[in-house]
């Protein structure tokens, strides 16, 4: 079942749009949930592991691969904040392998957490946002979707499958007056990335025509954009916020 953990004192926060950040405890996520948050948005975000040591933010406990979770997990938001009218959808996994000695249970298992879950998260705030007759969703793919990488062809998949995901929902929300977008990281300065080994990085880094990662902070300026008002005319998007890594693709 879900559990929530409020850093501060939900009355505090700034009043603004509610916004929920899924995997907002760390990295990318985190940054968004920390742009929204300054300015004005009651964020919440969710996590599997351990909430965010962060003030002013909701913190939620979720596997988005189970559906009852989901389910208790935004009806623990709205209680607290109020309907979602703003969705980053960041929260996922990687589980690498070569092709052919991948199993079928680590194949589907990547696609259930970062494309089944990402789904089961919009069904369940598009509730709202469908009555409000507005909202903005934002889901968070990846380079890998489009240029491919050797040993994840699971990730590679489920990331791909969420730029379909996307325009099938900006065509069916758009109505609404509801966008919805992807914004595509390359490489970024976070833990996984620091932890690979200095060779690889190296050649990584090479491949990169501003020969540099990402910081957090500049993908979510990307998401706090599509979030806003001003993007109220940008649907079914994708944006690439890669350091020019995935061009021609």
């Amino acid at each position: 079942m879900s559990e929530t953990t409020v850093q501060d004192d939900a009355t505090e926060v700034t009043p603004g749009r509610v916004a929920l950040v899924t995997g907002g405890n760390r990295g990318i996520g985190l940054a968004c949930a920390r742009a929204l948050a300054a300015r004005g948005d009651r964020v919440a975000v969710t996590y599997r592991s351990a909430p965010p040591d962060e003030p002013g933010l909701l913190a939620v406990r979720c596997d988005q691969t189970d559906t009852a979770q989901v389910e208790a997990a935004v009806a623990e938001v709205e209680a607290a904040l109020g309907p979602v009218e703003v969705l980053v959808a960041n929260a996922g996994m990687a589980d690498d392998g070569l092709a052919l000695s991948m199993t079928d249970e680590r194949f589907a298992g990547v696609l259930d957490a970062n494309l089944h879950g990402t789904f089961r998260v919009v069904r369940r705030v598009s509730r709202s946002m469908l009555r409000k007759k507005r909202g903005r969703i934002v889901l968070i793919s990846s380079v890998v979707a489009f240029a491919g990488a050797a040993g994840q062809v699971n990730y590679a998949a489920s990331k791909a499958g969420l730029v379909g995901l996307a325009r099938s929902l900006a065509r069916e929300l758009g109505t609404r007056s509801i966008t919805t977008n992807v914004v595509a990281p390359g490489f970024v300065d976070t833990d996984m990335t620091a932890s690979l080994p200095e060779a690889r990085r190296t050649e990584l880094l090479a491949q990169i025509p501003l020969g540099r990662y990402a910081t957090p902070e500049e993908v979510a300026a990307v998401v706090e954009f599509l979030t806003s008002d001003a993007a109220g005319y940008v649907t079914g998007a994708v944006v690439p916020v890669d350091g020019g890594l995935g061009m021609g693709h």
